[in-house]
């Protein structure tokens, strides 16, 4: 399901254990007008999580990169991201993306990857120069540069990466209430590098009272005044008539950055479905009233479509709908004929593969030939809602002997959508960038009893990426994903690992590319989106 979390402050901080992480050959931000290289892992002994943040100290732009190192005997390359890398002996050689090689002057950028074995490499380099900084090489030894150079971004520009070819998708939640407790604002997007990486972000949610499109909060949408400093682009808003604040003001000048970038308003998730039992007696006059509100002059040009998250159509969620299996397919047709074709029409949809579970409850073959995508929630499989278990993964991507119900996986979700006629290219794999964690756990494989839900800094049970790889660091994978057992605490997420793993997956099945929930939940530099991407 998609949450809409109500909690408007941290209930406390969370308390991070950070033993296992270990830094090395950090140098300083601006080291003596050099370009540096410094390495951060997360360890858990077997094996390894690291990063290379690339320090730009010199006075000008440069428009690529290579950092070469090697790795300790007995340590082998995984999975990577944010660089194209490769393995010969222990010695490892990562160059730049088309879209990361361009770093300006006193600018950084990163690059991460996986090994079995850990350690810190040795001999590393960066441009041919020693990573802790050093003379610069010859123009004639450096690096072949393979793209062409980009302009040195500016607060209010930034070169954009090009359009995605079809099938990579990557299309991340954005949610209106992050701006309180969590303080993630649209300037987090950029800050992490994750709107380079990005091709839509789902803005979630408004409202559907009554059967119609509504607000879901106005101060957070389009009133809240930002500073200079907490602005995307560096310029404060104003009190002027007809200025645009709030999440949609910063996200229209987002979009001005990363020209390619596209914005769906999304309407429903858990909390906010009820309206669509009424909306689906009258689709048009629904599909009207969503027009009227995405289409308002007033922000018209910051979404490009709308989606739907409607938990779910003739069956049960936090309510229960009997409009029929109908009823989700005329919806969506309505909308489609409202916002023409040029819009974009997506949903969110349930991912429940179980034999007359709520994926046969309704026609989404029928609603396929009016979206653009559809995107099966393929998370929230299991937690602790069940307060005294089993413990289980609640994003398996492969179903697993003693799983506690059939059909909660993705591959079940994604081949039962297949078979009832939903075009591959049409459905997006779902990732959550949390996870769901019990206490009073004593066994660590999947399958064990619990006491209740594991501490949570917003919400019991629940914990944000960033907070987990250090807190409870994965060691141990099954059916696709992740888990580990911290103390009398059970947790199971997904890793830059087992991410490119369900990448892999997205692949191989043909399908449109990824989405996931949500974008505060990833780390400051973006791993979890940079292994998608």
């Amino acid at each position: 399901m998609n949450r809409r979390r109500v909690s408007l402050a941290a209930a406390g901080t969370a308390v991070l254990l950070v033993a296992g992480v270990v830094a090395a050959g950090t140098t300083s931000a601006n080291a003596a007008g050099t370009v540096t290289a410094s390495f951060s892992t997360n360890s858990w002994g077997t094996g390894q999580t690291a990063t290379y943040t690339i320090t730009n100290g010199t006075s000008s732009a440069i428009t690529s990169w290579t950092v070469e190192f090697d790795l300790p005997s007995g340590t082998t390359l995984g999975s990577y991201w944010d660089a194209l890398m490769s393995q010969s002996g222990n010695h490892v050689v990562a160059r730049n993306r088309d879209y990361n090689g361009s770093v300006a002057a006193g600018g950084t950028t990163s690059f991460g990857f996986n090994t079995t074995g850990a350690g810190t490499p040795a001999n590393c380099t960066v441009n041919g120069a020693p990573c802790g900084g050093g003379s610069a090489p010859p123009p004639t030894t450096a690096p072949p540069t393979t793209q062409p150079p980009s302009p040195t971004p500016t607060p209010t520009t930034t070169t954009p990466p090009a359009p995605p070819p079809s099938g990579s998708k990557v299309v991340g939640y954005f949610t209106e209430w992050g701006v309180y407790g969590r303080n993630y604002h649209v300037k987090n997007i950029h800050t992490s590098g994750s709107a380079a990486k990005l091709t839509h972000i789902v803005y979630a949610f408004g409202n559907t009272t009554g059967g119609r499109c509504s607000i879901g909060d106005s101060y957070a949408d389009y009133d809240k005044a930002y500073s200079a400093a907490d602005s995307v682009d560096g310029v404060a808003d104003t009190w002027d008539a007809g200025a645009l604040r709030g999440n949609f003001g910063q996200l229209r000048r987002l979009k001005k950055m990363y020209p390619n970038l596209k914005v769906v308003w999304s309407f429903g998730g858990w909390t906010w479905s009820a309206g669509f039992t009424q909306a689906a007696a009258n689709p048009a006059a629904f599909a009207d009233s969503c027009y009227s509100l995405v289409e308002d002059p007033r922000w018209a040009d910051v979404f490009d479509g709308i989606d739907i998250d409607w938990e779910y159509p003739n069956a049960c969620g936090l309510q229960c709908d009997t409009s029929g299996p109908n009823a989700f397919k005329n919806v969506i047709s309505a909308l489609r004929s409202r916002f023409g074709s040029s819009a974009l029409v997506t949903a969110a949809i349930t991912a429940d593969g179980s034999n007359g579970g709520k994926i046969d409850a309704t026609d989404y073959a029928g609603a396929a030939t009016s979206l653009n995508w559809l995107m099966p929630m393929t998370y929230d499989y299991f937690g602790a809602f069940n307060a005294q278990g089993p413990t289980a993964p609640h994003s398996p991507l492969y179903s697993y002997s003693g799983i506690p119900q059939q059909g909660f996986y993705a591959d079940a979700a994604i081949g039962k959508l297949k078979s009832k006629g939903v075009p591959a290219s049409k459905l997006l794999l779902g990732i959550g960038f949390y996870g769901r964690g019990w206490t009073g756990v004593t066994q660590e494989a999947p399958g064990g009893t619990a006491t209740g839900a594991a501490p949570g800094t917003y919400e019991a049970g629940i914990e944000d990426y960033k907070v987990l790889k250090n807190s409870c660091p994965a060691n141990r994978t099954i059916a696709g994903t992740a888990y580990a057992l911290c103390g009398n605490n059970w947790w199971s997420y997904d890793t830059p690992a087992t991410i490119a793993g369900k990448m892999s997956y997205a692949r191989s099945q043909g399908l449109g590319g990824a989405f996931f929930w949500e974008l505060s939940g990833d780390t400051a530099n973006g791993e979890l989106i940079g292994a998608m991407r």
